[in-house]
C-alpha cells in the first residue's frame, strides 16, 4: 500500500479530551498515537498509562475508556502499532518479511515511545488481543518501565520453554502429532486461524473480501462479540483436533474457507446492525477508512512471527521466566479467547505472572471487552490503578 503522509485522526470522529498526534524517531517509526489527560504545561505531572490494541484494532478501540482514565488523573496514549492505522515508516507498512514485527521489537517501540514522550516508567501497561503479548514481554522485560500490567482477553501463558533435561534421552525429540494434519482430517475438516493469517493469500483475501470491507469488519466484530448466541466458552480439554474443533469458525476454520466466508455467514440482520451502540456505523467507518487504506498485510506479519518457530525462537531465551509486577486479567464473559489454549488462563494465573490477584470476566461481554462493556473495564482498571498507585 505505501507510504503516505499521515495527517491526525478528524476532530470529529474522537470523544471530547482525546487528540490525535504524532511521534517521530520511535525505533524508525513515526508513530500515531491518541492522548487523553495532556497537560502541555506541565507534561510529566501526572502518571502514564500505556494500552496497546489489537488485531484488526487500532489505537481508536480505546476511545470508549481514555477520557474516564484520563478524569482520574492519568495522561493516558494509545499508539497505532507498527503495521497498524497511520503509524508509518520503519517497515510499518512494509509487506517484504516479518522480521520488524517480532515481539522483540514490538516491546522496543512501546519504550521507545515512553522514552520520547519523557517518561521513565509508566503506571500501567494495558494490552488487549495480540496487544496483551507486547504488553505481557513489556512487563516481562522491563518491570522496571512497566511496573504493572493489565492483559485483556488474550492470556499470556508464559515464554515458550527451551527442552530441559534430553541430553541423556534416547528419544531427545520424540514427535508431537502434527496438529494442522488431524484438523484437516476431521469429518469437518478445518484449519486454525492463526496459521491461515500467517499466509501470503490471507491479507489478498481481506482486502478484497467479496462483501466488501465494511461487511466484512461488522461481521467480524459481530461474530466474536457477546451479540453472536453461539459464544457461549468453556474450557477445552487439550490441544488436540478433537477439541479444537469445538471452537468457533472465526478461530478453527472450515479447510476451504477464506476468513472473509467465514464471518460471512453470521453477518447480522440490518435491524441488529441499527441497534448497535458499542459499535454503531459511524464509528465502525474509522476502521474502515483505516484498514481500506493500508491493507492487512503489515498487521499480519505478526501472525508470521507468532507461527514460524525460527522467528520466534529468540523468546526461548527468557525460558522460565516469571511477570513480576502486579498484574490484572480482564475479559468478556462470552469470550472464547480465554480458552483457545487450552490450559493458558490457570499457566498464566498460577505461573507465569507471581503477582496476578485478579482475574474477571465481565458479562455482556465478549471478544471486544473495552468496546463492549467500557463503563465496567473503566471501573475495573481505576480499581486496580489505585491499589497499586
Amino acid at each position: 500500500m505505501g507510504e503516505f503522509t499521515a495527517q491526525p485522526l478528524e476532530a470529529g470522529v474522537l470523544p471530547d479530551g482525546i487528540r490525535s498526534g504524532f511521534v517521530d524517531g520511535v525505533n524508525g517509526l513515526r508513530m500515531h498515537l491518541l492522548e487523553a489527560g495532556f497537560d502541555d504545561a506541565a507534561p510529566h505531572a501526572r502518571p502514564c498509562v500505556l494500552l496497546l490494541h489489537g488485531f484488526p484494532e487500532l489505537a481508536y478501540s480505546w476511545r470508549k475508556i481514555m477520557v474516564s482514565l484520563a478524569a482520574a488523573g492519568y495522561h493516558v496514549i494509545a499508539p497505532d502499532q507498527r503495521g497498524y492505522g497511520r503509524t508509518t515508516g520503519g517497515h510499518a507498512q512494509d509487506p517484504a518479511g516479518p522480521a520488524p514485527y517480532r515481539l522483540l521489537n514490538l516491546v522496543r517501540d512501546a519504550i521507545g515511545l515512553v522514552s520520547a514522550l519523557g517518561y521513565r516508567s509508566v503506571a500501567a501497561v494495558v494490552g488487549h488481543d495480540f496487544g496483551a503479548s507486547v504488553a505481557a514481554w513489556c512487563a516481562l522485560l522491563r518491570p522496571d518501565v512497566f511496573r504493572t500490567m493489565v492483559l485483556m482477553s488474550a492470556p499470556f501463558a508464559g515464554p515458550p520453554q527451551l527442552p530441559f533435561n534430553i541430553a541423556e534421552s534416547a528419544d531427545e525429540n520424540p514427535a508431537l502429532p502434527d496438529i494442522h494434519q488431524a484438523l484437516a482430517a476431521l469429518p469437518r475438516p478445518r484449519k486454525h486461524y492463526q496459521w491461515y493469517y500467517a499466509t501470503a493469500q490471507a491479507a489478498a483475501d481481506m482486502d478484497a473480501a467479496p462483501q466488501g470491507l465494511k461487511d466484512f469488519l461488522r461481521a467480524y466484530y459481530h461474530h466474536k462479540s457477546a451479540d453472536w448466541a453461539g459464544n457461549r466458552p468453556f474450557p477445552l480439554a487439550a490441544w488436540t483436533a478433537a477439541e479444537l474443533q469445538k471452537l468457533p469458525t472465526y478461530y478453527v476454520m472450515d479447510l476451504q474457507e477464506t476468513m472473509p466466508q467465514a464471518v460471512a455467514h453470521e453477518m447480522p440482520p440490518t435491524e441488529s446492525v441499527a441497534a448497535n451502540r458499542w459499535l454503531p456505523d459511524h464509528e465502525l467507518s474509522v476502521y474502515v477508512g483505516e484498514f481500506g487504506r493500508t491493507g492487512f498485510q503489515a498487521a499480519l506479519q505478526w501472525y508470521r512471527n507468532l507461527t514460524d518457530p525460527q522467528l520466534s525462537a529468540e523468546l526461548q531465551m527468557w525460558s522460565d521466566c516469571t511477570i513480576d509486577v502486579p498484574s490484572c486479567f480482564i475479559a468478556g464473559s462470552s469470550d472464547w479467547g480465554i480458552h483457545q489454549r487450552p490450559g493458558a488462563l490457570d499457566r498464566m494465573r498460577l505461573q507465569a505472572c507471581t503477582r496476578m490477584s485478579e482475574v474477571h470476566l465481565v458479562d455482556g461481554a465478549g471478544h471486544w471487552v473495552q468496546q463492549e462493556r467500557p463503563a465496567e473495564v473503566t471501573a475495573l482498571l481505576l480499581a486496580f490503578l489505585q491499589r497499586h498507585r
